[in-house]
């Protein structure tokens, strides 16, 4: 389980194919530091489990499921990422539950500069779009925000100048793919009405 704060950003090293997977080598900075093998790293919003450790490089091996579902299969050498490793139960919960288990991936629509802020607005599949709601959360690239609005084929975030700097988002480009993992509470409240409409 992680909280949606970004603890720094990685930099791919490898992306090596593994059919039918694939191993992503990423330099972890600080967060190697006290890595054990086996260890949760949320990378880009997906829930990795470090395979391997080289000083401040963790090495990820990524299935068929993954690659299927999530953005790091586009991964190249030098691209960062956004990392924070799992939540301890005495930690504060700064951001909401995200458990790293990406739902889907959205696009960037458009990205509008206002002062330092910027808003940016992007096009998701209807089954995610539907357990949004404008005020809830949502975690784009594992980074915990709170959403602006949401409509039947998009939906909005307000980005702060810090998380601009400090995550991946501040470089996202219109047509950029992200990885979507939408609130829990809500995909468990939506699962369960779906369960009670007679079939």
């Amino acid at each position: 389980m992680f909280t949606g704060l970004v603890e720094s950003l990685g930099r791919v090293v490898e992306a090596v194919p593994e059919p039918p997977g694939l191993r992503l080598v990423v330099d972890a900075g600080q967060v190697a530091g006290d890595a054990s093998l086996g260890d949760s790293i949320c990378t880009n919003g997906c829930c990795l489990s470090v395979v391997r450790i080289d000083g401040p490089r963790l090495a990820f091996e990524l299935g068929p499921e993954t690659l299927a579902r999530t953005t790091l299969g586009g991964l190249k050498p030098g691209a960062p990422v956004n990392l924070e490793r799992s939540l301890r139960l005495s930690d504060r919960l700064g951001g909401h539950l995200v458990t790293g288990h990406v739902d889907g991936m959205g696009r960037l629509a458009s990205r509008v500069q206002e002062g330092d802020w910027v808003t940016c607005r992007f096009a998701a599949p209807p089954h995610l779009l539907a357990q949004m709601a404008s005020k809830g959360s949502v975690a784009i690239d594992g980074v915990s925000l709170t959403l602006v609005d949401v409509t039947p084929t998009e939906f909005s975030v307000a980005l702060i100048p810090h998380t601009l700097a400090h995550t991946t988002l501040g470089s996202l480009a219109v047509g950029d793919g992200v990885n979507l993992e939408t609130d829990l509470v809500f995909k468990y409240v939506d699962r369960w009405l779906a369960a009670r409409q007679p079939s």
